[in-house]
Parts: C-alpha cells; sequence; structure tokens
C-alpha cells in the first residue's frame, strides 16, 4: 500500500486533490500523532515513537511510518525519525488548530 497521492482519487474524493489526497494521508490510524512527535520531539526511535504514541502497535506503525516516508514528511536518520522540512512547514499550520478545537469542544455540550 503506498500514501494517498495528489492526482489520483483518494478515500472521500475522486478529484484526487492534493487537499483532499493530505487529509487521507493524516486521517489514517496514527498518522497525525507520528507528524505530531516527530515535529515536537523528534528526532525519535521506533521505540520512542511508539511509547510517544500511546503504545500504537509495531505493524499500524510501521505502516503509517512507510507512508509519511513516501510522502516526503518523516524521514530516517541515523538519529531516529524525524520531521522533513516540508512536514515542519505543515505542523506550523496544524497547529494553530489545537487551540481552536479547544475553544470549539467548550461551546459544545457535554456529553452525559
Amino acid at each position: 500500500m503506498t500514501f494517498p497521492q495528489p492526482g489520483t482519487p483518494v478515500r472521500g474524493s475522486r478529484s484526487g486533490a492534493p487537499l483532499m489526497a493530505l487529509l487521507d494521508l493524516l486521517g489514517r490510524r496514527w498518522a497525525l500523532g507520528i507528524v505530531w512527535q516527530t515535529c515536537e520531539h523528534g528526532p525519535l526511535s521506533f521505540r520512542a515513537l511508539r511509547s510517544r504514541c500511546d503504545g500504537v502497535s509495531p505493524s499500524v506503525l510501521n505502516t503509517r511510518l512507510k507512508e509519511l516516508r513516501q510522502a516526503a514528511l518523516v524521514e530516517l536518520t541515523v538519529e531516529g525519525y524525524r520531521a522533513t522540512p516540508r512536514c515542519l512547514e505543515l505542523f506550523t499550520m496544524i497547529k494553530p488548530l489545537r487551540a481552536w478545537s479547544h475553544h470549539w469542544a467548550s461551546d459544545l455540550p457535554k456529553p452525559e
């Protein structure tokens, strides 16, 4: 399996628009968590990354790392897995969504 690529149909979109391909990739289990951890704490060994991702299974972590490496968002160095410059650029755009999501959550009724 390869990562969702712009120009080809992806989950939820037949257009192959780059944004839809990115959202498909980041919407996969643990993909955004890996991006977040490598941007904030990288480079990280496989074991350290797995620990920071709440013990994600090794097979899922391997699959996501392969996809994120193919997508040029994560790279493997002698120090471990780290975010690429393009991933760090993406992170600066995603990080404000975290604050926004907390404000949004506070506007919603509390779950019963």
